[in-house]
């Protein structure tokens, strides 16, 4: 099956996900969780990007620090799960990116956009998996 922004393959609850050249990966990604309903579920995957803007937890201030790069990289890793914040779509992914250099980064994926393949796995876990803002520590924490 087929969107503007991904192809996909649907084996048993697994889905094999290829996101379109050029696309932002995170919107992609949700988009496609969405599209098929994942309320819980986990994403792993590997590609290329020529952009991408990480952030970086700062504990003492409970805010996020972004950097963008704007280079060709290898996504050595890319990790995250899926659930539902204030009823809505939810994806929390971190990323390693390989730079020319050989030197990596790492932190926690806000946009990318893909230059090159960009392939993933998603599994959905068949289970509608909740947040709520815990704001003593400022994060998203999983509700059970």
């Amino acid at each position: 099956m087929e969107s503007e922004l991904y192809k996909y393959k649907k084996i048993g609850e697994i889905y094999v996900v290829s996101v379109m050249n050029h696309v932002e990966l995170v919107s992609a990604l949700t988009a496609f969780c969405k599209d098929m309903g994942i309320k819980g579920g986990s994403i792993t995957g590997i590609g290329a990007v020529n952009s991408a803007t990480l952030r970086m937890f700062d504990p003492k201030t409970k805010e996020y620090v972004d950097r963008t790069f704007s280079e060709q990289m290898e996504v050595a890793n890319l990790t995250g799960n899926i659930s539902l914040l204030d009823g809505e779509t939810y994806l929390h992914v971190h990323i390693v990116l390989g730079k020319e250099d050989y030197t990596a980064l790492a932190g926690h994926l806000l946009e990318a956009t893909l230059s090159g393949a960009g392939e993933f796995v998603v599994q959905d876990f068949g289970y509608a998996l909740e947040r709520y803002r815990d704001k003593e520590i400022g994060l998203n924490m999983y509700k059970f």
